[in-house]
């Protein structure tokens, strides 16, 4: 018998993506992200407190325009991570395996977190501007 090197288990080279394999890894990508983006959080609120100068550079820091894309790119995280919890919830009641409801669930996930990403940043501007 000949020694016919494949992998042991389903690989990503052999199975093409799937909108449900993509959620699955985003939604774990974007757990991470958001951990990653917390010592941020922390360290913006301790130089809220901790006087003037700490602020202005927390807040110098921030606003460039780095700052900016990975605070977008926080928010979006998120709000993908806040719906796609919601359709993981509703998975653990039991409802929502069946394939057109997961691919239903799974878009609306990406596509609501595009869109509540968008409001806020929105909100955030009108606000800031008035």
């Amino acid at each position: 018998m000949a020694n016919i090197k494949r992998p042991i288990s389903p690989h990503l080279q052999i199975y093409r993506p799937q909108l449900t394999s993509m959620t699955s890894i985003m939604h774990r990508a974007s757990g991470v992200y958001l951990a990653l983006g917390f010592p941020v959080l922390v360290w913006w609120l301790w130089s809220i407190a901790s006087g003037r100068e700490n602020y202005e550079t927390a807040s110098a820091l921030i606003s460039s325009f780095l700052g900016r894309v990975l605070l977008l790119l926080w928010t979006a995280a998120f709000f993908y991570h806040l719906l796609n919890g919601i359709r993981h919830l509703a998975w653990d009641t039991g409802w929502g395996f069946d394939l057109p409801t997961a691919y239903k669930t799974g878009w609306t996930a990406i596509i609501g977190s595009m869109v509540l990403t968008i409001i806020a940043w929105a909100l955030g501007y009108a606000l800031r501007a008035g």
